[in-house]
C-alpha cells in the first residue's frame, strides 16, 4: 500500500553537503597524482588542481593516500572487466596485443600526463609509502594473473607450445608495458610505441 505524501516524512539530512563536483575533482587528483607521483605530491598542490579547500578533501576522500588509492581506480578502470576482457579473447595473444595497444594509446594521451601512472607514481616511493606501492602492486599482479591463466588456456589447447611457460609470457607482456610507460615518458610516440608492439610478439609462442 503506497502512503499519501502527506503522510510521509522525509528523512533529515545530516551534516554538510559537498560544494564541489566530487568526480570531476577525483579526476584532476588523478592527473595530478599521474603528473608528478604519489609523494612528490602535496596537498596544495592537490587542492590547486581539485579546486577544493583542505578541509573539503578530507572530507571528502579521507586522507592523501585514501585519495590516491581511489584516483589509482579510477585510473585502472573496472578489475572485473579488465579480467573478462582477458579470458574472453580469441587467444592469449590477441589479449596480450589488445593489452599493450591499448596501453600505448592511453601512455600518449593528448590531454592526459604520458607514460603509466601506475608505473610511475609509486616508481621511487619510500618505505613510508610501501602500503600504497603494494596495493598497486596489487594491481599489476591481478592483470599478469588473469593473462598468465589466459596463456594456459592456449598451452593446454595446443596453441601454445607445451614447453613455454606462462608467467614468464605473461611477465614478458607485463615488463612490456612498464617499459612502454618509461618511453613514453621520456617523449617515444604513438607510433613508435605500437611498433614497438608488433616487434616484441613478434617473438609469441606458436604451435
Amino acid at each position: 500500500m503506497k502512503l499519501s505524501n502527506s503522510t510521509v516524512t522525509a528523512p533529515r539530512k545530516t551534516g554538510r553537503p559537498l560544494s564541489f563536483d566530487r568526480d570531476a575533482a577525483l579526476e584532476q587528483a588523478m592527473l595530478t597524482f599521474w603528473r608528478h607521483g604519489y609523494e612528490t605530491t602535496s596537498i596544495v598542490d592537490l587542492t590547486t588542481a581539485m579546486g577544493v579547500t583542505a578541509p573539503s578533501l578530507y572530507a571528502a576522500f579521507g586522507d592523501k593516500k585514501r585519495l590516491f588509492l581511489e584516483a589509482a581506480r579510477r585510473y585502472a578502470g573496472d578489475q572485473d572487466a579488465a579480467a573478462r576482457a582477458i579470458d574472453d579473447a580469441p587467444t592469449a595473444y590477441e589479449a596480450a596485443r589488445s593489452m599493450l595497444v591499448n596501453a600505448a594509446i592511453m601512455y600518449t594521451g593528448d590531454t592526459t600526463p604520458k607514460g603509466c601512472l601506475l608505473a610511475s607514481a609509486t616508481a621511487s616511493g619510500s618505505a613510508a609509502s610501501r602500503d600504497v606501492q603494494g596495493a598497486i602492486a596489487d594491481v599489476r599482479k591481478s592483470i599478469a594473473a588473469c593473462l598468465e591463466a589466459r596463456i594456459d588456456r592456449d598451452i593446454a589447447n595446443g596453441m601454445i607450445p607445451r614447453g613455454t611457460h606462462g608467467p614468464t609470457l605473461a611477465g614478458f607482456v607485463m615488463t612490456l608495458a612498464q617499459g612502454m610507460s618509461t618511453l613514453a615518458r621520456d617523449g617515444a610516440s604513438r607510433v613508435s610505441l605500437l611498433a614497438i608492439v608488433d616487434t616484441a610478439l613478434g617473438a609469441w609462442p606458436r604451435a
